[in-house]
């Protein structure tokens, strides 16, 4: 998934857009754009903040944008394919303009959220949208697809027990959804559907649980820096860290190790 911002030029001349990825955007104020398939007839399209475009496979248009700040998602291929069962060949989609749809309105969000804050939560975060994303999009914008497959019960324990103890052994690292699930040998889709299922939490919120719970461990030791556990449990900063810790504990690290300390002290 590649994620862009996109704010109005100064250029004055329609410029090509070629775009090989289907791609959603959404408008983050209220503005116009023209775009047309020759540079001699394009059209102004006007967006509300928050409405968004669909933009299928293999666009090519003149654009000029003189006034619209926008954000734009690219989903790949193997992303739609994986949400579409494995169907083979490109999933197709509708070209659609000035779309309001609240699921795929808060994923986005969520997205942009993500950027703005610098892109703290990593790969493993904008994979499990990305893939959020694509299902949404198969199943309310395909123009042919097979219907998305259900499942009944979840991974058995083996398979949950390897999840662990790959998480276990690469929480420092940047994790993916690819690898998680490649490690019990499913496609994303599945896999992510699958967990689910079995744990009521998405691949990321296991992660982060994990990553915490170590991070739990780690500051209940005397000579740990906060600094360090950010580090040694995957987290990019630690200010990011700071706020997943304050959010799951109800308190900051610095002040869960001072607890710590204090009750060891009086016990």
């Amino acid at each position: 998934m590649r994620v862009e911002l996109n704010v109005p030029e100064s250029v004055g001349e329609p410029r090509l857009w070629v775009k090989h990825q289907p791609v959603l955007a959404m408008a983050l104020r209220p503005g116009s754009i023209e775009m047309g398939s020759r540079r001699s007839e394009m059209s102004r399209f006007t967006y509300n903040a928050g409405e968004m475009s669909l933009i299928p496979h293999h666009l090519e248009k003149w654009f000029r944008n003189e006034d619209l700040h926008y954000l734009s998602i690219a989903v790949s291929d193997a992303a739609l394919t994986a949400a579409s069962d494995g169907t083979s060949g490109e999933v197709e989609l509708r070209k659609t303009d000035n779309l309001v749809d609240a699921r795929l309105d808060a994923l986005v969000e969520a997205v942009n959220a993500e950027r703005i804050a610098g892109f703290p939560s990593g790969r493993l975060f904008l994979d499990s949208v990305e893939q959020a994303l694509a299902v949404a999009l198969v199943n309310g914008y395909a123009v042919r697809h097979r219907s998305v497959q259900t499942h009944r019960g979840g991974l058995g324990s083996a398979r949950l027990r390897r999840i662990k103890e790959f998480v276990d052994a690469k929480i420092e690292d940047e994790l993916t959804l690819r690898e998680m699930a490649q490690s019990v040998e499913l496609s994303r889709a599945h896999f992510a559907r699958m967990f689910r299922k079995s744990t009521g939490e998405s691949p990321h919120q296991f992660v982060l649980r994990l990553r915490i719970e170590r991070a739990m461990t780690m500051l209940r030791a005397d000579d740990a820096r906060v600094v360090d556990v950010a580090v040694a449990c995957g987290f990019k900063t630690q200010q990011h860290f700071a706020r997943v810790f304050r959010h799951v504990c109800g308190v900051s690290p610095t002040d869960y190790r001072l607890e710590s300390q204090h009750y060891r002290a009086t016990s």
